[in-house]
Order: C-alpha cells, then structure tokens, then sequence
C-alpha cells in the first residue's frame, strides 16, 4: 500500500472533522477497493485524520472562548445555551456521536467552548469515530468480499 494512498485518506478523514467538507467515507472506501489496501492501515489513518480534525474544533472552541463577547462572535447566545444543555442533560458521552454528519463537528466546537477536559474529549471522540470507520470498513468487505 502506498504511502500516498494512506495520506489521501488521512487527509480526507482531517478535512471532514473540521468545519470544512470532506468525503472521508468515499475516500475510505475508494482506498478499500485498491489490490495492495490493508483494512486496518486504512483504519488507522482515516481515525487519526479525523479525530485530529476534531482536536483542531476543539481547540478552537477553546480560544473562541476569550472572545464570547464580540459581536463579531460565531456562536450566538441561543446556540451556547442549546450546547450546555445539551451537555448538561447527556454529559460528555454525548461526543460519541461526533461522528455524525451536521452535528458532529459542532458538537467538537461545543466540547472545546464548554471546557470539557482534553482527555475525557479524545477518549469519546476517538472512540465514536473509530467505531464509525470500523462499521464502515466491515460493510465494505461484506458487500465486495
């Protein structure tokens, strides 16, 4: 497997993660179909790339913070309130669910904001999206195995 082939899908899952677009899933599975692909290289690079992705919304979140009072400021006061509920009422385990599309990247952006601590935000998120890749990667190989 080619390294370049590894850094595409890296590359794509990162792009996906952050408040940007990106195909990670088309990518992942583009790269599955290769003769010389390695499943689980792919796995590692498509999770590396994405929860690398999301520790870029979460630091974000963290330095947005000093600047709340802005006008200027991306998150109005609506959608604050809207993130600490729901972090208040599903806790931090919430971020399993950074992988879904929509939500998940705000949800990073929220953790970040919020003060979740790094640790307890790297260990759900990689957790969610390494699951969503792995799901991915087994339906791959049941539909074209």
């Amino acid at each position: 497997m080619t390294a370049g082939l590894l850094f595409g899908v890296f590359s794509a899952a990162f792009l996906s993660a952050t408040l940007l677009v990106g195909v990670s899933e088309a990518a992942l599975v583009v790269a599955a179909t290769q003769p010389d692909a390695r499943p689980f290289d792919l796995f590692l690079a498509a999770t590396a790339g994405n929860v690398l992705g999301a520790v870029v919304n979460f630091m974000l979140g963290r330095m947005l913070l000093h600047f709340e009072h802005r006008r200027w400021f991306p998150v109005s006061a609506a959608n604050r309130q809207r993130a600490e509920a729901l972090f208040g009422r599903y806790g931090q385990p919430v971020l399993l669910f950074s992988w879904l599309p929509v939500i998940g990247d705000p949800l990073t952006l929220a953790a970040g904001f919020l003060r979740t601590p790094f640790a307890v935000f790297l260990v759900y998120v990689t957790i969610g999206k390494a699951a969503r890749y792995a799901v991915l990667l087994w339906a791959w190989n049941a539909v074209a195995g």
